[in-house]
């Protein structure tokens, strides 16, 4: 089937983001939905944002991390596109995250499994967090930490989780101190400005 021209562009733009095999798949729902995708410049606080359409504007709005490996951006898109596909159905009556979120996040999660084309221990931990999904990727340490496992990090650089207490360490070209632990993210004070940020637990940070 001849494709046309448009998703050829976004197929090629979006390939090298993507695991090998998957660009059609995300072409497509790029092509399905009224929707404004960005790839994001690297935020320590999420790995992607939807947003529903505001004012008179009729698109959808979708944002992914640029820096995440191919495994996370995939997973991290479809997550995003499962809360569109939520918003078209139920509007703001239905939690993010709830039972409506989770039964759209598997939908678009087992096409993605069954391709074969993953690591089988990414596949293994995939399959298991459909049966029984958190409120995101991050949420579901085991999956993130496979996940994690195919970033590239920086020389010089360490898990955030591994650094102790009080400890000093620069992220994106800002220095913070780590604090105490919420969830799978920790409370860290920016030392120029004071401010507080939560920052993912295995985020890759340099000591300083």
């Amino acid at each position: 089937m001849e494709r046309s021209e448009k998703f050829v562009r976004l197929r090629m733009q979006l390939k090298p983001y993507l695991p090998d095999g998957y660009a059609d798949m995300v072409t497509g729902l790029l092509l399905k939905y009224p929707v404004k995708f960005t790839i994001s410049r690297p935020r320590s606080s999420k790995l992607g944002d939807y947003r529903p359409p505001i004012g008179g504007s009729k698109h959808h709005e979708i944002s992914v991390n640029g820096n995440s490996n191919p495994y996370q951006f995939l997973v991290t898109t479809l997550h995003e596109f499962a809360h569109l596909e939520t918003f078209m159905a139920f509007g703001n009556r239905v939690k993010p995250h709830g039972e409506e979120w989770k039964a759209n996040f598997r939908k678009l999660l087992w096409p993605a499994i069954d391709m074969g084309l993953l690591p089988k221990e990414l596949e293994v931990a995939l399959m298991k967090s459909v049966t029984n999904l958190k409120a995101a990727t991050c949420s579901d340490v085991h999956l993130s930490r496979i996940l994690r496992a195919y970033d590239d990090p920086k020389a010089g650089e360490v898990v955030l989780e591994s650094l102790a207490k009080n400890s000093t360490f620069v992220l994106q070209g800002r220095e913070f101190v780590k604090g105490e632990k919420r969830r799978t993210r920790f409370l860290c004070t920016e030392v120029s400005t004071n401010r507080q940020f939560v920052i993912n637990s295995l985020a890759f940070v340099k000591a300083s």
